[in-house]
């Protein structure tokens, strides 16, 4: 019991860390188009997105993948700024112009970027519960994310003359930020 309180604690932290937004970014990224009325379908969206990270756990753990960090570091705000562009592009938000294969894909990346380091502090008798614990974990930190955007959302949609700005402005300032982590990386 001790193990998934310790993972699910470690999930949630991995994508609220201060030290470490990708995450965060990403997640508010891809819900600014979405208001209460898309839900389901942003629901599934983050949770693709954490079955992918976790299938990345997953295979680095238990089939040893193994990819340059130096390259997933770099991909990983390329995802970022990605998912803002749906809202950039259009000052009308496409909700159709990102897929859950895409989503899922970014999910795979943002695992790689942890993966080595969480093999390391895996212990072997307890790895399949320290992975799920983790991606509950990362879901409900996701999720929390989600609604706090989606509550903004709502709130600046009821001056609809503000939704565009809101959401474009949102969008630009995860985009710089992402560009910005990218020429930190390179």
């Amino acid at each position: 019991m001790e193990t998934l309180g310790f993972y699910i604690q470690l999930g949630f932290e991995h994508v609220t860390d201060i030290n470490g937004l990708d995450h965060f970014y990403f997640i508010i990224a891809l819900c600014l188009p979405f208001g209460w009325k898309e839900w389901k379908k942003l629901l599934w969206w983050v949770t693709l997105f954490t079955l992918g990270h976790s299938l990345s756990l997953i295979g680095n753990y238990y089939a040893g993948l193994r990819f340059s960090s130096y390259w997933i570091e770099l991909l990983i705000p390329i995802t970022i700024a990605f998912s803002c562009l749906p809202v950039l592009i259009k000052y009308q938000p496409n909700r159709n112009s990102f897929s859950s294969g895409i989503t899922f894909f970014f999910g795979l990346i943002h695992g790689l970027g942890f993966g080595r380091y969480f093999s390391m502090m895996v212990n072997e008798d307890e790895a399949a519960l320290s992975l799920f614990s983790f991606a509950i974990g990362v879901e409900l930190a996701q999720l929390l994310i989600v609604l706090g955007v989606v509550l903004v959302h709502t709130l600046v949609a009821q001056k609809s003359k503000w939704l565009r700005y809101w959401q474009g402005g949102a969008a630009f300032a995860i985009f710089l930020m992402a560009l910005s982590m990218l020429v930190e990386r390179i």
